[in-house]
């Protein structure tokens, strides 16, 4: 009787999977501990927020490097060596005695090694899949929602029970076992190891067979490329917002802090339902079409959270705002792999999430900025809304990859 054995890719998958869920556990985490550091530091919302902020900066901007030394090394490395680095932000956090030593151990720790391990494991995936890319691409980045449901309430429960500083530190041992373990499991690109992308059986010369696609510097001369990096640049701006302001937000409104988390992780419910759901609708609209539904989707329910007052309105927003930020999350690195291949794909996924790193180091601090001037939010979140429909406008006008890719070789 023959055995059928597991592709290898499923296993790129899992360690990606788990990876992501690993290291956005701890981000998203943020949220449970924003009314500790505020009471602890004194802190205004601006001050604390830019916590988040400088963490989710650095591990956006960051893609770029990280991607080049994957492309270059393999994923492996820079995963294991990215979440141990947030290991030990987390440590150098637990023992702030000012906000800003909590910017350097928090904000640098996390935001780098996030940076590091992030990329390159989303990156790894792309390469062993191509048909069923869509798929495996949407289970790999699920980890993030998976990361953002349990990381705000277990961080929550913890520091009721240990105090925020201890928190820290039983998150810091968690994330050092998820890192040696994603680490053993993802791999670099399938001709390597003689195995084609699906698990197609392979073909003859294999390993030494280059992946197709296009390098950094010459993707960075086509349209496509600045138009996924303009719209996601631009949507990044209110993206974050909710996963830092969304717990004063209800206790602005009367509800506790509890029910604030709750709200973090039904965003979590949200995104990683978004990544299959909107996975699915791939086939018919296409990844460009389908990549600029999230960003209207997007910008829709930010203009509901503007004019919610009550705990239903705010859950409807947060599961509805998690499903399209799932379904962007998971569309566009496969919407990179379809313009541009993978042979650099490290490094272009790398380069077009470093808009999104400026967008999150501004917005956040902003709508808190925001919220110590004017007393409300509702300018900063509209101000974000606005920003996603002219990201989708701009991916409307963007060419079909195939399309594009066609009139490129014709022209070649």
């Amino acid at each position: 009787m023959t055995r059928t054995r597991i592709f290898a890719g499923w296993w790129v998958v899992a360690g990606a999977f788990l990876c992501m869920s690993t290291g956005f556990a701890i981000v998203y985490s943020f949220a449970a501990f924003f009314s500790s550091l505020e009471a602890e530091f004194g802190a205004q919302r601006g001050e604390t927020s830019l916590v988040f902020s400088i963490s989710a900066f650095l591990y956006f901007f960051l893609g770029l490097p990280a991607g080049l030394i994957g492309d270059r090394v393999g994923p492996r490395p820079v995963v294991i060596g990215g979440l141990l680095v947030v290991a030990l932000g987390l440590v150098a956090a637990a023992g702030a005695h000012s906000l800003w030593q909590v910017y350097l151990g928090y904000g640098l720790g996390v935001g780098v090694g996030v940076g590091f391990s992030y990329v390159p494991s989303v990156a790894a995936v792309q390469r062993w899949f191509v048909r069923r890319r869509g798929t495996a691409s949407g289970i790999a980045v699920a980890g993030i929602g998976v990361g953002t449901l349990i990381g705000a309430p277990l961080a929550h429960e913890l520091i009721a029970f240990i105090g925020w500083r201890q928190t820290y530190l039983v998150l810091a041992g968690i994330t050092a076992v998820g890192a040696i373990v994603s680490g053993l499991l993802v791999r670099p690109d399938p001709h390597l190891y003689d195995l084609a992308p699906d698990g197609d059986p392979p073909t003859a010369g294999m390993r030494h067979r280059p992946a197709g696609g296009i390098v950094l510097s010459d993707a960075a001369r086509t349209g496509p490329f600045w138009a996924v990096y303009a719209s996601a640049l631009l949507m990044s701006f209110g993206l974050f917002v909710p996963f830092v302001h969304l717990v004063p937000y209800a206790r602005d409104l009367g509800l506790s802090t509890g029910f604030g988390v709750i709200l973090i992780t039904l965003l979590g419910v949200g995104s990683t339902v978004g990544r299959f759901l909107f996975a699915a609708i791939t086939p018919w609209l296409g990844r460009r079409l389908s990549f600029a539904t999230m960003l209207l989707g997007a910008g829709s329910m930010s203009i509901f959270w503007s004019f919610s007052t009550n705990a239903s309105m705010l859950v409807i927003f947060s599961l509805l705002f998690g499903a399209f930020y799932g379904g962007f999350v998971a569309i566009a690195p496969s919407l990179a792999a379809d313009y541009f291949g993978g042979r650099s794909l490290g490094a272009i996924i790398g380069a077009l999430y470093s808009g999104v790193g400026i967008g999150a180091l501004f917005g956040s601090p902003a709508a808190g900025y925001a919220y110590d001037f004017f007393g409300s939010y509702k300018g900063a979140i509209l101000g974000g809304a606005f920003l996603c429909f002219i990201a989708f406008a701009i991916m409307l006008m963007a060419p079909e990859p195939a399309k594009w890719l066609a009139k490129r070789e014709s022209s070649a």
